[in-house]
């Protein structure tokens, strides 16, 4: 029989977003009526899939049925979002079905926009063609890394931003390289790290201490380029420059290995509606959540216009913010503001070694640990690979908030040492 067609929360999009305002929310306030609008039937912990990529976690531990992530008393809706229409606080399914809504929280998360790049689509997955965005091509990666030898040509692209997790492209790129130097064959590869940015880090802080890592390991930085096309047959990747002085020259480039981040955009359910702004991503005030024109709805993740890092760690800080406004505002009381522009970026330099880059809003360093945030550490790895995942799976997607704070007293402009 079908469901009701009225909820007082109703969500779009079941990915860590959804799950978490939810959870928080039925701790809070068990009986608010919630309902989550979620196709697919499986999750994933994607900050896992740099890892899975290199060979050193299974992808298995990454996906977990989604049934079973659902907070107890919230209504799954297994379709998908098609339209928005605020003005009547509906929102259609693609199976046709409307449903209204007292409150609307919108975390529809990002489009992989592989069909951006001529041929990727039909060489992805093969001809030594890989990328650690997918979770269907995620463990290519690995089996690419098993096949270099010596004289193999490595490529790694970083696509223009916004896209999720900024480190991610550059992650796989050093952990490529500790692979060949596991082998003793790193001075007899070339490692190529082509990024559509002027610099290899957002953040200035670590991106000084990120370029002498890269030189450490030989790869050779290459700024302002953007991959256009792919012949996997060829293996052959063409980027084009965006630098004012070769706007538009290509530059064709051999490889025996090419890892792709794709470029990223707002689904186009979303990038349609009338919730956007100009660039489609959902238009909110960046430290309420709230909707800047509909004040009934609000947004977080990746999908939302906040200029954050697109991080899980962001949706962690965002969550207790939507959630608490949410409440808010059925109490008849003020929202409030309270995310920073928090992210977190665990910078995977080595099989055992990670910077912890975090930061908040306009790049202010803001570390959680007692330790100098530009060195690699091993407890660093260690909180990678085993402490966040415990964190996400137990409390994170279980609503609960309780965290250790960021240090926003950090004095974060200071050039750091290599020591």
């Amino acid at each position: 029989m079908p469901g009701p067609t009225h909820h007082q929360v109703l969500i779009v999009g079941g990915g860590t977003a959804g799950i978490t305002v939810a959870a928080i929310l039925k701790r809070r306030a068990p009986g608010i009526d919630i309902a989550i609008i979620e196709p697919a039937a499986e999750h994933y912990y994607q900050p896992a899939f740099t890892l899975v990529g290199a060979g050193v976690y299974p992808l298995a531990r990454t996906r977990r049925p989604e049934q079973g992530l659902i907070p107890v008393g919230v209504r799954w809706i297994r379709d998908a979002a098609q339209t928005f229409e605020p003005d009547k606080d509906t929102v259609r399914l693609k199976n046709g079905e409307a449903l209204t809504y007292d409150y609307l929280v919108v975390c529809a998360g990002v489009k992989l926009d592989w069909g951006k790049i001529a041929g990727l689509s039909e060489t992805l997955g093969k001809n030594g063609v890989c990328s650690n965005y997918s979770p269907a091509h995620v463990a290519y990666t690995w089996e690419c890394l098993q096949n270099l030898k010596a004289g193999s040509r490595t490529v790694f692209t970083q696509p223009p931003l916004p896209f999720k997790c900024p480190g991610a492209p550059q992650k796989i790129a050093y952990l490529t390289a500790d692979h060949l130097q596991r082998l003793g064959i790193l001075k007899d590869c070339s490692l190529d790290y082509y990024v559509h940015a002027p610099v290899i880090f957002g953040v200035p802080f670590f991106a000084r201490e990120l370029v002498k890592i890269a030189a450490r390991y030989g790869i050779n930085l290459h700024y302002q380029h953007n991959l256009v096309a792919v012949d996997g047959a060829a293996k052959t990747a063409t980027f084009e420059k965006v630098d004012e002085q070769n706007k538009g020259a290509r530059v064709a480039v051999p490889f025996d290995m090419l890892h792709v981040s794709p470029p990223q955009s707002p689904p186009e359910e979303i990038k349609t509606s009338p919730l956007v702004n100009a660039a489609g991503w959902v238009e909110v005030n960046q430290n309420s959540m709230q909707h800047v024109r509909y004040p009934n709805i609000f947004s977080l993740g990746d999908v939302a216009s906040s200029p954050n890092s697109k991080t899980a760690a962001a949706v962690r800080k965002q969550a207790p913010v939507v959630a608490g406004n949410l409440l808010h505002l059925m109490g008849k009381t003020q929202v409030e503001g309270g995310y920073d522009g928090y992210a977190s970026c665990p910078l995977t330099t080595a099989v055992g070694k990670t910077i912890l880059a975090e930061f908040i809003y306009g790049g202010k360093v803001t570390p959680t640990l007692p330790l100098n945030p530009a060195k690699e550490h091993w407890v660093g790895w260690w909180i990678k690979v085993t402490g966040l995942p415990i964190m996400y799976w137990n409390y994170m997607l279980k609503g609960r908030v309780w965290f250790p704070k960021h240090n926003t007293a950090f004095q974060g402009d200071v050039t750091p040492t290599a020591k």
